[in-house]
């Protein structure tokens, strides 16, 4: 008798010996492959042996060991200092692995996903809705939407100078006559946002000074504020924290990796997935300041309909 190639919500449970509630638990938080057909859960059985394999703990080594290029991870896309130290981390709990991080920008990680050049693609793209992020701008880029696991809620916001001398209150500030800021590069979620707030407050960047002063990365800003060189520029709430500087927030921000389907079982991207619920990641978050990590580690789906 044939085995059946799609499973049902029983089924899965069966073969994993769990009960069907737990099932559910695992879509979410552990990656479970599933679909969803007119409303009922389906799961590929070749996909959820390959989950298993990927859950195992002390895999044997093969007799030829792993191949060239196998225990390398590269991450592409957003900035994010609690990012950063968590692949560090990771390069230590696991030195048999090496990972590293290409700052794209949110659009640019994406980018390299398509193109295969990354295993993990970082992004905060905010949709036109502004209550959901990324899924639509990865079908576009992808044309399919990919596995997408959430590594943190985090605080964005403009970054001060110690003390807010100009007396910023607010997007529409930064428009008032010998202003000046820095920025982030295209492409980023940040500049993205950016971009928003000025455009609700009726402002043109091109006129502000220093729009156009494009930095790559959020520590890059706050050094800019720091040095009396800027004014202002956006930034996460973190960075204001680590160089003493006043912070205007703006709002939480779902920060997100993303994965394409044929790579998300790979070993080494599911030792950094199953990092997020380690306590030494933790403890790193707890570390700094404007990050959330209620949803951290779980799969997240589109609020609607893409």
């Amino acid at each position: 008798m044939e085995k059946k190639t799609l499973l049902n919500t029983r089924e899965v449970a069966e073969f994993l010996d769990i009960n069907e509630k737990v099932v559910y638990t695992l879509i979410s938080d552990k990656g479970l492959p599933a679909t969803k057909v007119t409303g009922k859960w389906l799961f590929p059985r070749h996909l959820v042996e390959k989950w298993l394999e990927s859950q195992t703990i002390n895999y044997p080594e093969g007799e030829e060991g792993a191949k060239p290029g196998q225990q390398l991870l590269i991450i592409g896309g957003s900035n994010d200092i609690l990012l950063e130290r968590t692949i560090s981390l990771f390069s230590r709990l696991y030195p048999d692995f090496l990972a590293a991080f290409c700052n794209l920008g949110s659009l640019g990680g994406i980018k390299a996903l398509k193109k295969n050049l990354c295993h993990i693609a970082s992004s905060h793209l905010l949709q036109d809705n502004e209550a959901d992020y990324n899924f639509l701008f990865a079908k576009e880029e992808l044309g399919q939407l990919p596995g997408v696991v959430n590594f943190c809620l985090r605080e964005q916001g403009i970054l001060l100078q110690k003390g807010n001398p100009k007396n910023i209150q607010g997007f529409a500030d930064l428009g008032r006559p010998g202003m000046r800021i820095v920025n982030r590069s295209m492409g980023t979620g940040t500049r993205l946002l950016l971009d928003r707030e000025l455009e609700k407050a009726g402002i043109t960047g091109d006129r502000i000074d220093g729009y156009n002063k494009e930095l790559a990365s959020h520590l890059d800003v706050g050094m800019e504020v720091l040095s009396g060189r800027a004014h202002a520029g956006p930034a996460i709430r973190t960075v204001a924290k680590l160089l003493d500087l006043d912070f205007l927030p703006l709002r939480w921000e779902r920060f997100d990796l993303l994965i394409s389907k044929e790579r998300f079982f790979e070993k080494r991207v599911q030792l950094f997935l199953g990092l997020l619920n380690d306590k030494a990641f933790k403890e790193l978050a707890n570390d700094l300041n404007g990050y959330d990590l209620k949803i951290c580690g779980k799969m997240v789906f589109p609020q609607e309909v893409v």
